[in-house]
């Protein structure tokens, strides 16, 4: 039976599992232990806290491995002791994860093993939040894992239900089963764009006005970031076309920086023809000043007039030039965005469409939360509700790689 589940999606997979100081360590063994049999090699990572729970002995023996309980534990076949684990891991989970844990991890605190190998990792983070109801239902709580989940951390849900406080209410940690199954669907899922070259925009763009002002829009380019890199974690080829952005350049993704929509358009078409999927998330300016200024403009009495000219509709181009390519486009919106949505989907020969109302204080630009409806080309509708931009750029791509079948 063992050797049949070795086959499955955790196969080989290394992960490294922090324990931390709640009731619910417990069922960080039966975790262990499943991860273990599904095929994964763990690695167990203890707080000083959590061994008050649970003995180091047992998850040595469930997991096979050493156990970590400090900074200074010696790391065998590794060079660089405090960060070994954080290399090593193809994924970190921490489970069950304290309120404590979450605050520390929300300020960048590295006080511990655990916290430092979550700070020095490059590798996907699912946290499974475990605790008191009224202390998971705290707005700081509450804030801290926004803040987590919109640096890309994978939240899983915790469960309702009689906690061991006597509450009953939402903040047990789900079964074992469950976390397990969630892990084996992430790595299930995390090459199933691998040999896809995916073109994705982002960021506003810039129309010059004169050599210091310029024509703009709100956006950051949280939303194409984002997608480009969930993208380039499930295998993908991706070119990333930016307009100025303050944001890194996601790892394992290659970046064209442009500046105004013109020279959006040129890069665009550039990877066009060879891309399989493009997905257009940028923030593009519909006009540009007709003239361009030599040196800037001085304030003078009475009215300013500008002269603005329309700059190409990139999405409709790509759109009448696209053969076997899935097209998808974005939808900002303050009034009427079903209607607009639908429009544009139709107008620009899109594949699905993602429409959000941007006047929406959370959901809008330069912030780290969205919600969206996904408008299919055959008329479904897919609606998205209020969550981090790293996790709707989950549910796109997934809508995507249905469009590839």
């Amino acid at each position: 039976m063992e050797e049949m589940l070795a086959q499955g999606p955790l196969a080989g997979r290394k992960i490294v599992l922090g324990v931390t100081g709640g009731i619910a360590a417990y069922k960080a063994v039966e975790l262990t232990s499943r991860l273990r049999k599904a095929g994964a090699e763990v690695h167990v990572i203890m707080t000083r806290a959590a061994q008050d729970f649970v003995t180091e002995l047992t998850f040595r023996e469930i997991s096979g491995q050493a156990v970590v309980t400090s900074m200074w534990d010696k790391v065998p076949t590794h060079n660089v002791e405090h960060i070994a684990l954080a290399n090593l891991a193809d994924l970190l989970l921490v489970a069950p994860a304290t309120a404590n844990f979450l605050a520390k991890a929300a300020a960048g605190l590295a006080d511990d093993m655990l916290t430092t190998t979550l700070l020095a990792t490059k590798a996907p983070v699912f946290l499974a939040p475990a605790m008191n109801t009224n202390m998971y239902e705290n707005p700081v709580t509450q804030k801290n894992l926004r803040e987590l989940a919109a640096r890309g951390f994978h939240i899983i849900e915790p469960a309702s239900g009689h906690l061991a406080c006597g509450v009953t209410g939402k903040g047990r940690l789900p079964e074992p089963a469950d976390i397990a199954r969630q892990v084996e669907a992430f790595f299930a899922k995390a090459r199933d764009l691998l040999g896809r070259k995916v073109l994705v925009t982002a960021g506003g763009t810039r129309e010059p006005l004169d050599p210091v002002r310029y024509l703009g829009n709100r956006s950051t380019g949280r939303m194409g970031y984002a997608i480009a890199q969930e993208a380039a974690a499930r295998g993908a080829d991706v070119v990333l076309v930016s307009a100025p952005s303050a944001l890194p350049v996601p790892p394992g993704v290659r970046c064209v920086h442009v500046e105004t929509a013109r020279e959006m358009r040129e890069a665009v078409l550039r990877e066009f023809d060879d891309a399989d999927v493009v997905i257009k998330a940028a923030a593009v300016a519909d006009y540009r000043p007709k003239i361009v200024a030599k040196n800037k403009i001085k304030k003078s009495e009475g009215e300013f007039t500008l002269v603005l000219e329309r700059n190409p509709d990139i999405l409709l181009e790509l759109g009448q030039k696209k053969r076997q390519q899935v097209l998808v486009g974005f939808a900002a919106e303050t009034t009427k965005l079903e209607e607009y949505a639908r429009g544009k989907l139709a107008k620009k020969n899109l594949d699905f469409i993602v429409a959000n109302d941007v006047s929406r204080p959370d959901a809008g630009f330069a912030v780290d939360t969205n919600c969206a409806k996904l408008f299919m080309r055959d008329g479904t509708v897919c609606d998205c509700p209020l969550s981090s931009k790293a996790e709707l750029a989950g549910v796109i791509l997934d809508h995507v790689r249905a469009c590839l079948s």
